[in-house]
């Protein structure tokens, strides 16, 4: 049996927390679950935005606790594997946003599946993204 491993998009955390139907059976399906720091920036960033800041911490902090979570680190093969992808996307003319490169090129790492809601993901294709909409 294949084990599911998948790396949430920051919009599918905060799909997730809405209670999105797919994303939330891709999340229950997955034996790991992994984000990496971008994806933490960025909800982190929108939670100081917000009104339910320290609310909203004490959730991600336990969704962190899963022992199923992981926090994938960003390296020089990391680097490596962005480059790849943003010289591949540039010379197709189809750049994607800097964060959800790092994004791809954590997925690429680890060979992860990215779980979703930005269809710019299906632009890489060195990676398997999982949409939903």
């Amino acid at each position: 049996m294949e084990t599911i491993r998948i790396l949430l998009d920051t919009s599918a955390y905060i799909a997730f927390l809405k209670g999105h139907p797919g994303v939330k059976q891709a999340i229950q399906k997955a034996d790991e679950i992994n984000l990496n720091p971008m994806v933490l920036g960025e909800l982190l960033a929108g939670f100081m935005k917000g009104r339910r800041e320290a609310r909203n911490r004490e959730i991600l902090q336990e969704f962190m606790e899963s022992p199923r979570v992981r926090l994938r680190a960003i390296d020089e093969e990391t680097s490596e594997r962005y480059a790849a992808i943003f010289t591949y996307l540039r010379g197709k003319g189809t750049p994607i946003p800097t964060n959800d490169l790092w994004i791809a090129a954590t997925a690429m790492q680890f060979g992860l599946r990215v779980v979703t809601t930005d269809r710019h993901f299906q632009q890489v294709p060195q990676i398997i993204a999982e949409l939903h909409e």
